[in-house]
């Protein structure tokens, strides 16, 4: 009979932490930073071009040791092999989730069912250039020989939110031929305005859907057809304007695309980890395939850090085991990622996406309830801009809220002295969560300021902050096409850290597909007064007959 194993819970490896736990909570970091006067060297490690300073968390040497030890206690090691291997780690859906292939050098073989997919992968990159090459050159055009100028890519979750963010990050790169749109919402707004702006003899839109059934993006690209069609196209003519990329070959070939036009996906790569493949191909036609490549290769120096460095020096499993120690042992709930570059402002969307759609879970691999919290909340915004508002939050509210600060030494834009200044602000911040003020302190200084004692004892409770709140901060020399990738597979590999220490399926979402699910049940009813019957709840009922009034012709 095999062995039960043993709850998390009841490792002596937790167990360990809980009472590491115990040991410093009368111990503010004020008091460890003065007790251990190389306590910033110490705790900064780096890897792929980035820098990790997490000197600011409530940890010792003690922590860090027995955090590792429980990283190795869940077999961290063995599932990492598993991910780059090809093993099946997406077990609900009986997948590898292999991600990390689509950066992999042309020298390599990874195995998918007795197959090397790197060929494959590379075959489609060598297409990728080959349209950046004909759209740059001009050999490419639309229905009238006039040269596109502008490229809309149509999708939703992964196939926007990754693409989105690299397409922002790095527009110091662009090449600078043509102007890039995304439509995601089904809100016919946002087609709408987007079209707007279009002429449908310069467009060429890029369909990117792994089934080509996802409604929001199908219903999308209905509309830009129907409106090319509208506005001078013709059916002829659709397959000079429209590309997709799909696993539903036959679909899109329905819609009017050329099979030369489509580019494939696999099953063994998830939507929110895709902008490493054609999906990406709204970023290598905005800065060209080498730096499209140069950003695979970021990402793929991040991939062999993760593999090879040792786990105290690994910047993925040390940010993964830090949110453990602070979100199941000091009860913080949520986390905010805090770019200070306005370049990587669409950075926390995208981390939303990839840490609560992967570790948003319920239950184990093995479908056993949690007995500890998983996946926090991922939220935050662009520095110094939040300073002004949410931070307040952070510093004097009573929730715990962790932070990573991102920030790069040098800008591409260097105004007068703005990024001194954004650099001042982002230390700032980090220092004020982690010293606070004491009331005592907020009292005398108030006092030297010359209010009298007791106004000073009244205001100070107000002025007084707590501290010890945990930040860490993560640094590169620029945000370029090398970084950035690194950027994105660091937080890849953190994601995929922490739900091996919480044993549940990272690569899996059957939350979002119920919304699908009922969504396809009630928009029949929506469209069509005569369809009778009840959705299942008399909530939905009773708006149903709302909007059917409201819309009724």
């Amino acid at each position: 009979m095999p062995v039960k194993p043993v709850p998390l819970t009841q490792k002596p490896e937790w167990l360990a932490l809980l009472q590491q736990k115990n040991q410093l909570e009368n111990l503010t970091m004020r008091a460890m930073f003065q007790q251990d006067p190389q306590r910033a060297q110490r705790y900064l490690i780096e890897g792929a071009g980035l820098t990790l300073d997490f000197s600011r968390n409530r940890l010792n040497d003690d922590t860090l040791t027995a955090l590792i030890n429980l990283s190795k206690a869940c077999g961290l090691e063995q599932r990492t092999s598993d991910l780059f291997n090809g093993a099946t780690v997406n077990l609900t859906e009986n997948r590898p989730a292999l991600h990390t292939a689509l950066r992999q050098p042309e020298n390599t073989t990874v195995l998918v069912k007795g197959t090397n997919i790197i060929p494959e992968v590379h075959a489609t990159q060598a297409r990728m250039a080959q349209l950046d090459r004909e759209i740059k050159n001009g050999t490419r055009t639309g229905y009238t020989k006039r040269p596109f100028t502008d490229v809309v890519s149509i999708g939703i979750g992964g196939s926007f939110l990754g693409p989105k963010l690299a397409v922002e990050a790095l527009k110091p790169y662009w090449q600078g031929h043509l102007r890039c749109h995304f439509v995601a919402n089904i809100d016919g707004t946002d087609i709408s305005e987007t079209l707007k702006r279009l002429n449908p003899e310069t467009t060429l839109f890029l369909l990117q859907s792994k089934s080509f059934r996802t409604q929001e993006t199908l219903d999308n690209s209905l509309v830009a057809r129907q409106w090319f069609l509208t506005n001078g196209g013709n059916k002829n003519a659709i397959s000079k304007h429209f590309m997709a990329v799909t696993a539903n070959v036959d679909a899109a070939v329905r819609f009017g695309i050329h099979k030369e036009n489509i580019f494939p996906m696999w099953d063994w790569v998830g939507g929110r980890y895709s902008l490493w493949s054609a999906i990406g191909l709204p970023i290598a036609l905005m800065v060209g395939m080498d730096n499209f490549r140069a950003l695979l290769a970021g990402a793929h120096a991040m991939d062999t850090h993760f593999k090879e460095a040792p786990a105290e020096q690994n910047l993925p499993v040390v940010m993964a085991m830090l949110s453990i120690w602070n979100n199941n042992f000091w009860g913080a709930g949520s986390h905010a990622v805090l770019p200070y570059d306005e370049y990587l402002k669409h950075l926390p969307e995208h981390l939303q996406q990839l840490d609560m759609e992967s570790n948003g879970k319920q239950v184990t691999q093995h479908g056993a309830t949690f007995e500890y919290g998983t996946g926090p909340i991922i939220w935050g915004g662009v520095g110094a801009n939040g300073q002004h508002a949410y931070h307040q939050l952070l510093h004097q509210g009573t929730r715990l809220i962790p932070a990573d600060f991102i920030i790069p030494l040098t800008s591409h834009n260097p105004v007068a002295h703005h990024h001194a200044t954004l650099f001042a602000n982002c230390l700032s911040q980090a220092r004020a969560m982690m010293t606070g003020k004491t009331e005592a302190e907020a009292t005398q200084e108030l006092m030297n300021s010359g209010m009298d004692k007791a106004a000073a004892k009244r205001l100070a409770p107000h002025k007084a902050i707590p501290g010890d709140k945990p930040s860490n901060i993560l640094l590169m020399t620029k945000v370029t096409p090398d970084t950035l990738g690194a950027l994105i597979a660091l937080y890849e590999h953190r994601t995929f850290v922490q739900s091996v220490i919480w044993d549940l399926d990272c690569f899996d979402q059957w939350g979002v597909e119920l919304g699908k699910q009922m969504g396809g049940e009630i928009l029949p009813r929506l469209l069509n007064d005569t369809e009778k019957g009840s959705t299942g709840d008399s909530a939905t009922d009773n708006l149903v007959a709302l909007f059917r009034s409201a819309n009724r012709h």
